[in-house]
């Protein structure tokens, strides 16, 4: 019943900085700022593509702050979209989801997904804005990631059908992704369950089940990497892959966030369809 991801959400130290850096590294617009009472914060939100980035400073307790007072920046939450909201509300209600309606989104309580603040807006269309495609993955480690894939296909009504199994001795991990409508997107949740000690298993023995990464397209990843230049960023290029294929953008450089950069459909390398990636791309099909 997921269409799309539709938004992250980001706790930021100061959310006009954070606007102004989306703006000059992705071409975002800034189309919103309003405050949840749900989610005891006040939320400037931008348009890059045909996504969105909420910026969260905490207004009072709740689990806003508790993320700023622990962790400082970072990757809070996801939002997705569904075809119908009110089928979505009948399907939570059969499942006993709990969730919270504001501001024509249902907002899920804490403790009903594993470490991944969600929320579920009813898909619509937006006119892109800006130099990047769209968001579409985030990447939830968990201590078992077939657990959380069974969770998440029920509270969600995904089709596990459709996900395809991941793998990678790299980064240390095993798991899934939950490919919404394979092969017309590559929107997904990436489960994750870590191991080796290396950087996504160190993040999880230190948060536990949580937010790691998230992921967006992109016709030209060089120009953004020009922009990391100037700015001074730190990056990285992806894999062994082209350099202009995809990139890495350090949390340090973006506001807690560690942001997956890849040329429009070259994700299908590792999802599974790695014929849809274009020309010479399958001889680095993999994980």
């Amino acid at each position: 019943m997921l269409s799309r991801v539709e938004r992250v959400q980001i706790v930021v130290r100061d959310r006009k900085q954070a606007v102004e850096t989306w703006k000059e590294l992705f071409g975002a617009e800034q189309v919103a700022e309003e405050v949840s009472k749900v989610q005891h914060a006040i939320r400037s939100t931008v348009q890059a593509g045909i996504s969105f980035f909420d910026f969260l400073e905490p207004t009072g307790a709740g689990p806003v702050q508790d993320f700023a007072s622990r962790w400082g920046e970072g990757l809070y939450g996801a939002g997705f979209s569904t075809p119908s909201l009110l089928q979505m509300i009948r399907h939570f209600n059969s499942k006993d989801v709990q969730y919270k309606e504001e501001s024509a989104a249902l907002i899920l309580e804490p403790g009903q997904t594993h470490g991944m603040p969600a929320m579920v807006r009813e898909e619509r269309q937006v006119e892109p804005v800006g130099d990047i495609r769209s968001l579409y993955e985030v990447t939830n480690p968990v201590r078992d990631w077939q657990e959380t894939a069974a969770l998440y296909t029920r509270i969600f009504g995904l089709d596990p059908t459709k996900f395809c199994h991941i793998e990678s001795s790299r980064y240390g991990y095993s798991g899934t992704l939950t490919l919404f409508d394979p092969p017309n997107r590559l929107d997904r949740i990436e489960i994750t369950q870590t191991s080796d000690g290396k950087a996504m298993d160190r993040f999880f023995l230190r948060r536990g089940p949580s937010l790691y990464m998230c992921y967006l397209e992109m016709d030209d990843v060089t120009l953004l990497a020009e922009r990391l230049r100037k700015r001074g960023a730190r990056f990285e290029a992806g894999e062994d892959r082209p350099a202009d294929t995809g990139l890495f953008i350090h949390p340090a450089s973006l506001h807690g966030v560690l942001l997956g950069v890849s040329r429009t459909n070259y994700a299908w390398v590792w999802s599974g369809r790695s014929e849809l990636a274009g020309a010479g791309a399958e001889q680095y099909a993999g994980h």
